[in-house]
């Protein structure tokens, strides 16, 4: 954990303002803007990246998957420089929390994947690029995108050891259970053999 250098107050602000940035479904945005219909009604009804790309628009899944991760990325990144490592972590974790469950959608957001990866690599960019080639070597083994997500989010507690990033240690587990959590139904699906590979329709 890092030092707590600010009050519970000032820990709290941070909190919100990682939340309410993490909470902005850029993935619904774009698909209004775009004139790709509701994203709640195609595919898995899912905001996040890989649903937008059952639109048939990798444009906008493109600009999804940045975007999620942006605001991760951002939330880390300010809350560091007006505060310091426990503001940053505070709010990375409640930007985790915000994409996950935002209020504006009855807190049924996304997985967060990609808000994860952005996280990840605002707390620590040889950590971060880590995950991102877990990610990539697990979903190319399996062929299983969710699988690929397990894997990255799996490996960022270890990579945060070697890589000497020890105060960031706690924050990468509880994030890992939360991807873990919101991916329970596809380990069912992996699990039984029914999870759709990468290319297949779900």
């Amino acid at each position: 954990m890092p030092i707590i250098e600010h009050t519970a107050t000032a820990l709290a602000a941070w909190g919100l303002f990682g939340y309410l940035l993490g909470s902005i479904p850029f993935g619904l945005v774009l698909a209004r803007i775009m004139g790709l219909g509701n994203l709640r009604q195609i595919g898995s009804g899912n905001i996040g990246a890989t649903n937008v790309l059952r639109t048939g628009n990798k444009t906008a899944a493109a600009l999804t998957l940045l975007l999620d991760a942006g605001k991760g990325a951002v939330a880390v990144l300010i809350a560091r420089q007006f505060g310091s490592e426990d503001t940053a972590q505070i709010a990375g974790l409640m930007a985790m929390l915000g994409h996950c469950y935002p209020i504006w959608l009855k807190f049924a957001g996304g997985k967060g994947v990609a808000t994860f990866l952005g996280i990840v690599l605002a707390l620590s960019f040889p950590v971060g690029v880590g995950c991102c080639v877990a990610w990539l070597i697990g979903a190319l083994v399996s062929r299983i995108s969710s699988m690929g997500a397990l894997v990255s989010a799996a490996s960022s507690t270890v990579l945060m050891i070697l890589l000497g990033v020890p105060e960031a240690t706690m924050l990468s587990v509880l994030l890992t259970l939360i991807v873990f959590w919101r991916h329970r139904s596809n380990i069912a699906r992996i699990r039984a053999g029914t999870e759709p590979k990468i290319g297949q329709k779900s």
